[in-house]
């Protein structure tokens, strides 16, 4: 990790925005990333998140406001002076270079000795676990292959910031997973700073030390995972980061006795029998099992509580057979849940 003074945030924006004739791509964002730490920017494709990495790369110019790395203001600099580098969706690697040369070009641009650039592509192939592939080439290997290689690429400079601009998105689901887990380990063990952009709410828990998720060009809410999960701010974070039920109005006025708006996740909610006993730390409503979705692992139930409000509850499957999660469809029950799991929210 860099020795810098750890209160110097590796990026720092201030009131930054950037427009696109009448479009607020990112509007008047404040916004500190810590040196060494895996940030996410996660929301929905138009957001914002793609437009801030490209700011701090360089690709784009704000509109107003000022970028730093590392206490050093970057606003205006070209992408080659910035000391950082990016990985892409789609890999960008030369296909008529072998997977040594793809590697190798930054230090190939900056004339560095071939000793040197050779022994650093045997030291990045053996961090992206890639060791003896530096002849082949990127058509030779699987997209997992690809992705690690331009990972190295990327690497090879040292820089001090990495930016990887929905570098998975590519991947099979398996192997999606299986590289959540790989990057992360990587970035631990390099130790600089990764920003990492996503839409999948899963890879950004998986990976991230904090996550700011975007909305209409703005930050909804910025922190740890279990942060914005257990303890969404807006009605756009309870519903973009998994699942939540929002519950306001009248039925929340039945169940917590007052009209303000709230947010209960569906793996917090117990399904009960109609009459049964109710502690003082929990709230209940009942309702009526409206369909019932066999997962696997669990079973999804939608509970309809009036003609205006379905809960989904969660279930983990232990002893739950399809049959018999199936066969509760139709049924009367009571959903109780613990009072301190309801989260209050602002927002639509």
């Amino acid at each position: 990790m860099h020795p810098d003074n750890s209160s110097i945030p590796a990026v720092h924006f201030a009131s930054v925005s950037r427009h696109f004739g009448e479009v607020r791509a990112v509007d008047n964002l404040t916004l500190d990333i810590h040196d060494g730490e895996f940030f996410s920017m996660l929301g929905p494709s138009g957001s914002g998140k793609t437009t801030c990495l490209r700011l701090i790369a360089g690709f784009e110019l704000p509109t107003q406001g000022d970028i730093y790395l590392y206490g050093n203001e970057v606003t205006d600099l070209p992408p080659y002076e910035r000391d950082v580098n990016t990985v892409f969706q789609d890999y960008a690697l030369f296909p008529h270079m072998t997977v040594g040369e793809n590697i190798a070009y930054g230090l190939m641009i900056k004339k560095a000795p071939k000793p040197e650039r050779q022994k650093r592509v045997e030291e990045m192939l053996e961090l992206v676990r890639l060791p003896g592939y530096a002849s082949r080439k990127p058509s030779q290997l699987s997209g997992g292959q690809r992705q690690r290689v331009a990972l190295a690429r990327a690497l090879i400079n040292h820089p001090r910031v990495l930016l990887l601009d929905e570098p998975l998105g590519a991947l099979d689901l398996k192997l999606r997973q299986q590289m959540q887990i790989e990057l992360k380990a990587i970035q631990q063990q390099v130790g600089i700073t990764f920003v990492f952009v996503t839409h999948d709410q899963e890879e950004a828990l998986t990976m991230s030390d904090r996550l700011a998720v975007f909305n209409h060009g703005r930050i909804e809410q910025i922190g740890t995972p279990a942060d914005v999960y257990e303890r969404p701010a807006t009605a756009f974070v309870a519903g973009f980061v998994g699942v939540s039920n929002i519950i306001e109005g009248e039925i929340a006025k039945t169940i917590t006795g007052s009209p303000e708006k709230f947010s209960v996740r569906p793996e917090k909610i117990f399904i009960r029998e109609v009459g049964a006993p109710v502690s003082p730390d929990d709230y209940a409503v009942e309702g009526r099992i409206r369909d019932v979705v066999y997962l696997g692992v669990n079973t999804r139930y939608l509970v309809e509580v009036n003609d205006t409000l379905d809960l989904t509850v969660v279930k983990q499957n232990l002893r739950a057979t399809s049959m018999s999660a199936l066969a509760q469809r139709g049924q009367p029950v009571l959903l109780v849940w613990e009072r301190n799991h309801n989260r209050p929210l602002v927002g639509n």
